[in-house]
Order: C-alpha cells, then structure tokens, then sequence
C-alpha cells in the first residue's frame, strides 16, 4: 500500500450521508486502499459521534468509525515535525491576514509531512497553504 491521499473529516463522513456524492464515491472505491486520515479528523469524527443524542444514529455512525474506519484506514499522527511546519505556516499566514483554523492547519501539516493531497469538499479551507495539493473528489 502506498499512501497518497489524506481524507478531511467531510470526505471520510461522505459514505455516511443520506445523500451519496456519486462522483466521491466512484474516487473512493478507486483508492481506498491510498488514502489515509489524521489524527484530528478521527478526533473529529469520534467528537461529532459523542455529541449525538443516544440512539440509532450515534449506534450506527460508531459502529462505522470502529468497524469499518479504524481498520481499514491508517491514522497519521501529529508529530514534531508537522507541527514545526504547522507554526511557520500559521504565523506567514496570520502576517498576512489570512488566519487558518487550527484543525485544517493540522491536517494540512500532517499531510505535508507525509507528502500527500488532501481530499476536502471544503477546498476552500486549505486555499493558498503552499506544500499542499488538495483535491475535491465530490466534483
């Protein structure tokens, strides 16, 4: 397995959804087996599971990050040399005004750091970080 792809917490919650993106989900199948996530998305998406309200909703989208998830998809972590990268690019940014929210800037780091694209509908959160090639799978 070679790594290429780092799924934003959006991409990773699109098999999921009510709606299916048919276009997201034909890249998926094509390179699953490429694509990896952060550390802050998985906590990301563990958060977003404990603030649902009991029922079968939490149910089923706990069994998908622990049974589907967990095992098939590496989770990078958030290690010394991605948050060096992180803070350079954090203060450039805000020297600019141009601030980037501290979650993104993490996942953006992690991905620098391991040299791979990140997957977002949200591309707009990672406009103009350079070192980062992002990909919107959903188009």
């Amino acid at each position: 397995m070679t790594l290429r792809y780092l799924l934003d917490t959006n991409a990773l919650a699109e098999p999921v959804k009510p709606q299916l993106n048919a276009k997201f989900m034909e890249q998926l199948a094509l390179r699953r087996d490429d694509c990896a996530i952060a550390c802050v998305t998985w906590h990301e998406a563990l958060y977003g599971v404990a603030r649902l309200p009991e029922g079968a909703r939490r149910a089923a989208l706990y069994r998908y990050l622990h049974d589907v998830v967990a095992p098939s998809l590496p989770i990078l972590p958030y290690d010394a040399a991605a948050a060096a990268w992180h803070a350079d690019v954090r203060a450039a940014r805000e020297r600019v005004g141009r601030p980037l929210a501290f979650a993104d800037g993490q996942i953006a780091a992690i991905a620098q750091a391991h040299g791979l694209v990140v997957v977002t509908a949200n591309v707009a959160d990672f406009d103009g970080i350079e070192g980062v090639v992002v990909e919107n799978w959903a188009r």
